[in-house]
């Protein structure tokens, strides 16, 4: 479970654009890539979800 939260933090510090070169490195290190593509994907699919569900609230009232 303590790897998966470091993932977890590793692909949010990525998609923000704060992660250091040292910290992604070891997160390569640490981390298989396949664990790191899945979570950014459904983080991702997530973000886009949220946005489609908040425009079509707005559009609808």
């Amino acid at each position: 479970m303590n790897k998966f939260i470091s993932a977890l933090q590793s692909v949010f510090a990525a998609f923000f654009g704060v992660q250091s070169e040292d910290k992604r490195q070891a997160d390569f290190k640490e981390h298989s890539l396949r664990t790191i593509i899945v979570i950014a994907l459904v983080l991702f699919s997530l973000f886009v979800a949220a946005i489609y569900f908040t425009v079509s609230l707005v559009l609808n009232t």
